[in-house]
């Protein structure tokens, strides 16, 4: 039985993430909304370029074609759009394949304020101040930074990267690190080292990817041939003795990732290379703008102490 959309891990993709709309976007820029409309309408079956967020979106989706029973995940279709407007992208979602039915078209409005109402444990756009409006009232969201496009066809698997503080967890440390230096941050977990950290913006969304990874383990226990479809990484510039924490906190969330680097300030793109995610979330933009953008999908989580602070943190930070 399908799961009901309660149950589900819920994606909102902003158009601007999915697609490539910078020609259109162009014209509402340059002649504004009517002209913007026309030329939609103008272009009606001219099926729209992939975004970034694409590639990440359409792996996602084929979770259900593993999993038809429970279609444990779905995608909803978030945009500034009016219906009318909207009609190019639902056709070229349809162009695509790609399994998305729900859609918020909002006109000219930012449609953050409805993620809870489609229980949407991401929101992901190109437009940054939806993002930090989502943010700011406690909803998870990321910023999806310009990269090239990957999509090969021959790559089944679904890679989602993530840090650590600020991200999957609150900003607690950070807020240590930021204002007292990595000799008192290191300190202070150690004291804390058996107390979870409160959850971050992208702790559920990381809790139902686990939720997967059960699914995926249930299947290889049926079918020895399975071949599983999901690895998560969490990649983090803690090291020890700051790791235990980490470990302590996964824990008492009964989740854990495939694979964990605790890298002591090391370039993260070292590792990135190798994973080589569909996406990858991290709440400073130092270490986003550090990593070769390439084709590795970066996303800004715009969130806790490293980004109200008025300078950038340097490339020890623990995030």
């Amino acid at each position: 039985m399908p799961f009901p959309i309660e149950h589900k891990l819920v994606i909102g993709v902003a158009s601007s993430a999915l697609f490539d709309l910078s020609e259109s976007h162009q014209v509402y820029l340059d002649k504004g909304p009517e002209e913007y409309r026309l030329y939609q309408e103008a272009h009606l079956d001219a099926i729209l370029g992939k975004g970034v967020a694409f590639p990440f979106i359409r792996r996602f989706l084929n979770i259900n074609a593993c999993f038809p029973d429970e279609s444990p995940v779905e995608v909803v279709l978030f945009s500034r759009n009016s219906p009318e407007t909207g009609l190019r992208v639902m056709r070229s979602i349809a162009h695509y394949g790609l399994d998305i039915s729900r859609a918020a078209f909002m006109a000219g409005k930012s449609p953050y304020s409805y993620l809870p109402a489609f229980n949407a444990s991401l929101f992901l756009s190109a437009n940054e101040e939806d993002v930090r409006s989502a943010i700011a009232v406690n909803y998870p969201a990321g910023l999806v930074l310009p990269s090239q496009i990957d999509d090969g066809e021959e790559d089944l698997e679904l890679r989602v990267a993530f840090d650590f503080d600020g991200v999957l967890a609150d900003d607690e440390s950070e807020a240590v690190f930021k204002r007292d230096g990595l000799d008192r941050f290191h300190a202070h977990e150690t004291l804390h080292m058996e107390r979870p950290h409160s959850p971050g913006p992208l702790a559920n969304m990381f809790q139902k990817l686990a939720m997967m990874q059960r699914l995926e383990e249930r299947a290889q226990r049926r079918d020895a041939g399975y071949r599983r479809i999901v690895r998560i990484a969490i990649i983090t510039a803690r090291s020890a003795p700051s790791h235990e924490r980490v470990v302590t906190t996964l824990k008492s969330w009964g989740v854990s990732a495939d694979e964990t680097f605790f890298l002591g300030g090391m370039d993260k793109a070292r590792v990135l290379e190798v994973f080589r995610p569909h996406i990858f979330f991290d709440d400073q933009l130092t270490h986003l703008r550090a990593t070769p953008g390439g084709t590795i999908p970066m996303v800004h989580v715009p969130f806790g102490v490293a980004n109200r602070a008025a300078a950038p943190g340097p490339e020890s930070s623990v995030a």
